[in-house]
């Protein structure tokens, strides 16, 4: 039970030596919500790798990303219309 507490406290602080993360996390790393974050890995946008039946977003993942999207002029982020 300690151990799994530990690993508990890691995923909490925000582990960077984790190589894996699941969505939940990306999406805490982001700071955007589990349900957009799910969009995006289905979307192809953020990228994610399954383990067995388990879906992961590797950790440089996250940085590649926001850096993507930092490159992108604003009117591909801001004013999409319908």
């Amino acid at each position: 039970m300690a151990e799994r507490e530990g690993v508990a406290n890691e995923l909490e602080s925000g582990d960077t030596s984790l190589a894996l993360l699941t969505v939940e996390e990306a999406a805490r790393r982001l700071c955007i919500g589990r349900t957009t974050c799910f969009r995006l890995v289905l979307a192809g946008e953020l990228e994610s790798v399954t383990v067995g039946r388990l879906r992961r977003v590797p950790a440089d993942a996250v940085p590649a990303f926001v850096a993507r999207l930092r490159h992108q002029p604003a009117e591909a982020t801001w004013g999409r219309t319908a």
